[in-house]
């Protein structure tokens, strides 16, 4: 089996996937489209009809970049950020489009799109904290192209899932030519960048049931940013479980926090949630954690907040995340 390849100088006005499309099917294999003068540099584009067909593109030229939903390489490429020699693009790759909640873990696959994310009714009812964090991903636009795996390969960390995975304890999965292998997510993420090799592909990731069940479990994802299509400046997901909702003052027996745009890395707190748990919540179990937070999260000054005002949104937003977490968990009404 062998992949299509064009060799492709791109127009503004021409782009592929999610810039726009480009009609490849009548074309024969290695055709090379006109010189012109152009934005991205010269590459050469391939489209694997499987799974096992792009790993082996992937091991065959380790310096390929895969798209996916193609809402940052197509940027980077446009400034010359990044130049590669061959793009490998995987969005015909079905076995990467699914999504499968079971009664142990539920298993996202690398090219579900954050549309679809944000949407699923199942994820709404088992595992809500994913598809508040996808809702939350930049415009309609983005969402409707982007994709998990794409986002968790680019590794930024004010990315929503980052955040989501570590709180969660969840796990990635990748592939090779000649193994699988699962890596947590707190030994994935490394300082803007991730522990997944280049000839390596994501096909999923999984995230498991326990400890939080339906119906004691509330979860939440709150972020500050300064526009639609700007990263979050801090965001924070979360997740409670109480022993019983239906009583007054429910003991909350679990909590979950991630942090992203706090550290060089998607940062779960122990501390933090340690300081919610074994009693009710209540206003000084939520300023504990909030001060936990702030002294806890390791920002970098940038732009729009310097790494004070983001140790303090960091405290604020804690306490709105557990509360609101806390709401839904014991099924108390509240506004999204």
């Amino acid at each position: 089996m062998w992949s299509k390849v064009y060799t492709i100088n791109l127009t503004n006005s021409l782009h592929i996937d999610g810039m726009c499309t480009i009609n490849v099917s009548h074309l024969s294999p290695t055709k090379k489209i006109g010189w012109v003068s152009m934005k991205p540099a010269a590459f050469e584009y391939h489209l694997p009809e499987s799974v096992s067909e792009a790993t082996r593109l992937l091991a065959e030229l380790p310096e390929a970049e895969l798209m996916a939903g193609n809402q940052s390489l197509g940027i980077a490429m446009s400034n010359r950020v990044a130049t590669p020699d061959h793009v490998i693009d995987i969005n015909g790759l079905t076995e990467l489009d699914y999504l499968d909640v079971g009664n142990e873990k539920i298993e996202v696959g690398a090219m579900v799109r954050h549309r679809d994310i944000e949407q699923s009714s199942v994820l709404a009812e088992t595992f809500p904290i994913l598809s508040i964090s996808a809702e939350k991903i930049a415009g309609p636009v983005v969402r409707n192209r982007g994709t998990l795996g794409g986002s968790i390969g680019e590794a930024d960390p004010g990315g929503n899932y980052p955040s989501v995975l570590v709180a969660m304890d969840g796990e990635i999965e990748l592939l090779s030519t000649d193994h699988t292998r699962s890596v947590d997510a707190t030994d994935y993420f490394s300082a803007e960048t991730t522990n997944k090799t280049d000839d390596e592909l994501i096909r999923c990731a999984r995230f498991p049931r326990e400890p939080f069940p339906s119906r004691r479990t509330g979860m939440a994802f709150l972020r500050k940013k300064e526009a639609a299509q700007s990263w979050p400046i801090v965001s924070v997901a979360s997740a409670i479980r109480v022993d019983d909702p239906a009583r007054q003052n429910p003991v909350i027996e679990e909590a979950r926090v991630g942090y992203a745009n706090a550290a060089d890395v998607p940062l779960r707190l122990k501390s933090v949630e340690a300081a919610i748990e074994g009693e009710p919540l209540s206003d000084h179990t939520l300023h504990t954690a909030g001060d936990r937070a702030y002294d806890g999260v390791q920002p970098q000054s940038e732009l729009h907040a310097d790494a004070v005002y983001k140790r303090e949104l960091a405290r604020e937003l804690t306490k709105r995340v557990f509360q609101r977490a806390y709401d839904r968990a014991t099924a108390e009404p509240i506004v999204v």
